[in-house]
C-alpha cells in the first residue's frame, strides 16, 4: 500500500472522526469514516456538482444499521482539493483506487450516485477485484451524446460567463421532481448550497469529465459481484429505461424504481431510497459482529 499523510481534523459530524487525507494521488481528499470495522466497507461517491453532504440521509440509515461507510468528495467538490480542473472519469477513479489503498482496504461495497456511478462503473472495469459489491444510483453506462456533449460545454459557458448561480437554478428544476419544490423543500435548499460552495473551476472540470467519459455497456455483462440499481420514477436525466438497460445486462442485479422522485431519489424519497439500499447489504451478509 502506498504511504499517505493523514490529517485528522477536531470537527465531528454525525459523531464521526472527520479526516483530511493528504496527498492522495497528489490532491487532498476529505473524507468521513464511521463503523469501521464492522463491515465490509460501504463507499459512498456523490454526484455532480454535489458533495459527500447529499449523503446524510444513507449515512444516518446505515450507521443505525451497524455498517461501516465512508463517504468521500471528489476533487474540486466539497473540501477535497480542486487542483488545475483537467479532470477525466479516469483521474476520478485513480482517486479512488488510491483511496482505497491508503485506508488499507482492499474491497469495498461501492455506491455511486450519477457522475459518482460513472466512476464507480470505470472502475468495476478497470479494478474488479476492489468490489464485493456495486450499488448503481440514478446513473447510466451510456456516454454523452453529441447533443449531451455540446450542451455540457453550453453549461461551461453558462458559469464562466454569469457564474455558479445561473447555472445551478436551472440545474436544481431538472433533477428534481416539480413537486419536490413544495414537499421536500429542505432537500432542494440543501443541495443548492452544495453548488453554490462548489467553486467555477470545480464544476467545469467536472462538466469536462463526463463529457470524456468512455462508454461502459460492454462491460456491464462482465461484472459478476452483487448488483442494486435504484432510479427515481421520474428521473429524466438518466430515466428507469436506462436503469433497466443496465439491470439486464448485468448478472445477479437487482432494480427498484422510487416512488415520487426524479433524479436526486436518495433525497426526495430517502425512506424508500434507504429501505432497499439497507435490504441489499444486509443480504450481503457482510456484517462481522
Amino acid at each position: 500500500m502506498p504511504s499517505c499523510d493523514i490529517l485528522v481534523s477536531d470537527q465531528l459530524r454525525y459523531r464521526w472522526e472527520t479526516n483530511t487525507l493528504d496527498s492522495v494521488n497528489g490532491i487532498n481528499i476529505y473524507y468521513n469514516e464511521t463503523g469501521k470495522g464492522k463491515s465490509l466497507p460501504v463507499l459512498l461517491i456523490h454526484g455532480f456538482p454535489f458533495s459527500s453532504e447529499m449523503w446524510k440521509a444513507q449515512v444516518a440509515a446505515l450507521q443505525e444499521n451497524g455498517f461501516y461507510v465512508i463517504d468521500y468528495d471528489l476533487r474540486g467538490h466539497g473540501q477535497s482539493g480542486i487542483g488545475d480542473g483537467q479532470y477525466t472519469i479516469e483521474l476520478f477513479v485513480d482517486d479512488l483506487i488510491a483511496l482505497l489503498d491508503c485506508l488499507e482496504i482492499t474491497k469495498a461495497v461501492v455506491c455511486g450516485f450519477s457522475m459518482g456511478g460513472y466512476v464507480a462503473l470505470r472502475a468495476i472495469e478497470r479494478n474488479p477485484e476492489r468490489f464485493g459489491a456495486l450499488i448503481l444510483c440514478d446513473t447510466t453506462s451510456s456516454a454523452d451524446s453529441n447533443e449531451a456533449k455540446i450542451k455540457r460545454a453550453a453549461s461551461i459557458r453558462l458559469i464562466k460567463k454569469d457564474g455558479v448561480k445561473s447555472f445551478a437554478e436551472g440545474f436544481l428544476k431538472a433533477v428534481f421532481y416539480e413537486q419536490s419544490f413544495s414537499t421536500k423543500q429542505n432537500a432542494v435548499e440543501s443541495i443548492r448550497k452544495i453548488i453554490l460552495s462548489n467553486s467555477t473551476t470545480g464544476i467545469c472540470g467536472a462538466l469536462l469529465a463526463m463529457a470524456s467519459r468512455t462508454d461502459t455497456t460492454e462491460a456491464l455483462s462482465k461484472i459478476s459481484v452483487p448488483t442494486l440499481v435504484l432510479v427515481g420514477e421520474y428521473d429524466t436525466i438518466t430515466p428507469p429505461a436506462a436503469a433497466k438497460a443496465m439491470h439486464d445486462r448485468i448478472q445477479n442485479s437487482k432494480m427498484h424504481i422510487i416512488g415520487n422522485a426524479a433524479h436526486m431519489s436518495s433525497m426526495e424519497n430517502p425512506n424508500e431510497f434507504n429501505e432497499h439500499f439497507v435490504k441489499f447489504l444486509k443480504n450481503l451478509n457482510i456484517l462481522t459482529d
